[in-house]
């Protein structure tokens, strides 16, 4: 069990005086409190692991946050301490050191790390994207090899799809897998890599036929120090700065070809039946922001005062609430739906399409509200409200931007 279920350590972040911090937002019972209707996925088992999850990343994450900012990633360290806390690829079976635990367990994570605005780890996409496609496509061998390594911390990995010139259109990849004798070239290059300054092990998306098209793809483990792979420059963004992005280069990188995940020109097909689970995460991620928006912009209102009298006893400022309150709580009723029929292995590619297009349009809209009613703190950076401002831009953006969701939306129509 985790040394952090059932803490009654509390938590001692303080963004700025008289304001509360995030964590006590949630957790003190004088704070004021947006009424929402009852979640019903969720056992007591969860919500245990809940509170471990807040105590751990209120302990071991929110204190240095702002540091990682700084410094453009996250201590390494982190990783090895989650992993310990049973917080990495909870749903992996027993055999490769998971829990085989079901996706709400890695829907309490993506959910406690928005809480607390932790946008800089990147422990979704290592659980919920790589170790996946690792799991369904890989042999035996490469799942011995990695996976448990991956559910301790001990590897970080990342996945390559987008490039220079290719972002949303996976078929436009101009990286190449060339197979001579029984190795695969890789050539190319990547950009706008999450976890690609701390990555171990990347998941390269490339084409082993070019004129093929879609059918051309394949997917390929690299493990970093194979010679001629590089990182390059760890991008500097707009938000989502203590989260590792960076680009990665391929000269003449050669790789067994038994690190080729599942069959060769079948990638295009693997990423198109993993991305459903993807888009799902984010749009958990995006709801969990907005009603962790919601708390702050309540006590922010109810202790700022100008006139004479709180901000929130104005009557635009309580119907601005109003709607907030009314649209978040629309989302969180949709996103739990989705997560029922992921649960049931229903989701399909349109019904995520909707939840991270709609979700994610929420969230921006929510927190540009939110800054507005905070005035000139709000666009401060030591505020939570305005690192999450910041943060939300690029969900509309990254998983297939919110075009190519109301595209595949639209065909299925």
């Amino acid at each position: 069990q985790s040394s952090y279920f059932l803490s009654d350590v509390s938590s001692v972040v303080v963004i700025l005086p008289g304001i509360r911090s995030v964590s006590n937002l949630s957790d003190n019972p004088s704070s004021p409190r947006c009424p929402m209707l009852p979640r019903t996925l969720f056992s007591s088992e969860h919500e245990l692991f809940r509170d471990s999850v807040r105590k751990f990343l209120e302990q071991e994450a929110a204190p240095f946050h702002a540091q990682w900012e700084k410094q453009g990633h996250v201590d390494r360290a982190l990783w090895n301490k989650a992993g310990e806390q049973g917080m990495l690829c909870s749903h992996l079976p027993e055999e490769y050191g998971g829990m085989a635990a079901d996706f709400l367990y890695t829907t309490v994570v993506i959910e406690e790390i928005y809480r607390l605005g932790l946008t800089g780890i990147g422990f979704s996409l290592h659980s919920d994207i790589v170790a996946p496609y690792i799991l369904h496509y890989g042999s035996e061998a490469l799942k011995q090899k990695y996976l448990p390594k991956m559910v301790s911390g001990e590897l970080v990995t990342a996945i390559a799809m987008t490039e220079p010139g290719a972002g949303s259109d996976l078929q436009g990849v101009k990286t190449t897998a060339v197979l001579e004798g029984d190795e695969y070239v890789i050539n190319g290059s990547k950009t706008f890599i999450t976890n690609g300054f701390l990555a171990d092990l990347v998941i390269v998306v490339a084409k082993t036929d070019p004129k093929a098209g879609a059918k051309g793809t394949s997917l390929f483990l690299v493990e970093v120090g194979t010679p001629g792979f590089e990182k390059g420059k760890r991008l500097e963004k707009v938000g989502m700065k203590a989260q590792d992005t960076s680009e990665l280069f391929f000269q003449d990188v050669r790789v067994p070809k038994e690190n080729l995940l599942g069959q060769a020109g079948m990638g295009f097909a693997y990423l198109m039946q993993e991305l459903p689970q993807e888009r799902l995460t984010v749009a958990i991620g995006a709801i969990a922001s907005a009603e962790a928006a919601l708390q702050w912009t309540l006590a922010y209102t109810r202790e700022r005062k100008a006139f004479g009298q709180a901000i929130a006893d104005f009557q635009n400022t309580r119907f601005k609430l109003a709607e907030i309150a009314t649209e978040v709580q629309i989302g969180r009723t949709f996103i739990d739906q989705c997560l029922a029929l992921h649960l049931e292995g229903k989701l399909d590619v349109p019904t995520a399409a909707m939840a991270k297009y709609w979700s994610t349009d929420l969230q921006c809209k929510v927190l540009d509200e939110c800054v507005q009613l905070h005035g000139g703190y709000g666009f401060m950076w030591e505020y939570p409200i305005a690192r999450a401002w910041a943060d939300a831009r690029v969900q509309r953006i990254y998983a297939g931007t919110n075009e190519i969701m109301k595209e595949i939306i639209a065909r299925s129509l």
